[in-house]
């Protein structure tokens, strides 16, 4: 798990150097699916319950799972999440970061921090005898304080040898509520923050799943570790 989490990792690394005005999603995906074969992974998301991509490619309002395509082009002012897991050694890591393309408004780039904010307090809080409740709640309340909404429709969820286990990792919840945390469990963190109201919808590829209206969504993922002390972070590079 720490080898392919590294990885996926790097991946995002590998990709950020390389991302400018004019690229379309199409060739963002072709440097991460070449990245990753040439270190011996395979992208989890290729042929996926039939997602056709090696990444997923949300530019903007689209919250999660866009699928990449040369009609897509990044433009000045836009975010896109890219979101990564690779296969190593037969385990999963699973990653994804939403990056600034070119000069974004001062508001949209307030909600892609506070995104990154609920992510990083929500892995602090991560250690034994903590409970699922606790990490949905710390969630909830810090983007909510900044008036913004929380998907509800899509979670994190457990991952190893396979990509997506139990249990499910809400984003939004009550402390001292859900499955308490052990060392040994390995699962993913990924809220899903919209700067309007926290309602989707899906559109007619049955994969991107856009704001319903139309405001921003950023997200941030990392796959953490529950050790005997705390926790280990395994998306790091």
């Amino acid at each position: 798990m720490r080898q392919t989490g590294k990885l996926a990792a790097q991946t995002l690394v590998h990709l950020e150097d390389k991302l400018k005005i004019g690229m379309s999603t199409e060739e963002v995906n072709t440097i991460v699916h070449d990245f990753m074969i040439e270190h011996g992974a395979i992208p989890a998301t290729l042929n996926y319950h039939g997602f056709p991509k090696s990444c997923c490619t949300s530019l903007n309002e689209v919250i999660c799972h866009g699928i990449p395509s040369e009609k897509d082009v990044l433009k000045d002012g836009d975010i896109l999440n890219v979101d990564v897991t690779t296969i190593l050694n037969n385990y999963h890591g699973d990653t994804n970061k939403t990056f600034l393309i070119g000069n974004v408004a001062p508001e949209i780039v307030k909600l892609v921090e506070v995104t990154k904010q609920c992510l990083d307090e929500a892995i602090n809080i991560v250690k034994p005898g903590a409970r699922l409740g606790d990490i949905g709640a710390i969630i909830q309340e810090i983007a909510h304080g900044n008036g913004y909404s929380v998907v509800r429709e899509y979670c994190g969820h457990g991952i190893g040898r396979e990509f997506h286990e139990d249990p499910q990792v809400l984003h939004y919840g009550k402390k001292g509520t859900g499955v308490e945390l052990k060392p040994g469990m390995t699962f993913t963190i990924e809220p899903m923050i919209n700067m309007g109201h926290r309602h989707c919808e899906l559109l007619d590829d049955d994969w991107t799943v856009v704001t319903r209206d139309g405001k921003p969504s950023a997200q941030f993922e990392h796959t953490i570790l529950v050790t005997e002390s705390g926790t280990e972070i395994l998306t790091l590079p």
